[in-house]
């Protein structure tokens, strides 16, 4: 599945710091289990390198969620030297950003 992040804004609405390797939560309508391993080919903003991923679905937000939630997946890096660079890039994008109080879509 690809996943593009055009703007910052976006980025820091679907990173998760909370998981201690990382994680990005990805908006689909597909039906996933956790644990269920997921593939992901990411796009950073201002970043012209794409990023394979291959993840866990740590949580579910179902359709029709409450609070408006948008329908997705909670997705773990896993713990390898790739994924921990590409975590260090996306804490580089958002710099003072990340310790933000702002809603995201993430836990």
């Amino acid at each position: 599945m690809q996943l593009v992040f055009r703007e910052k804004g976006a980025l820091y609405a679907a990173y998760m710091p909370v998981l201690a390797d990382g994680g990005l939560f990805v908006p689909t309508t597909r039906d996933y289990r956790l644990g269920e391993d997921i593939y992901l080919l990411l796009t950073l903003p201002e970043d012209p390198q794409r990023y394979p991923v291959a993840g866990k679905v740590a949580w579910v937000t179902p359709a029709n969620a409450s609070g408006g939630r948008t329908q997705g997946v909670g997705v773990r890096f896993p713990a390898d030297e790739k994924t921990r660079a590409l975590k260090l890039r996306i804490e580089e994008i958002l710099g003072t950003a990340i310790s933000s109080a702002k809603p995201t879509q993430t836990i």
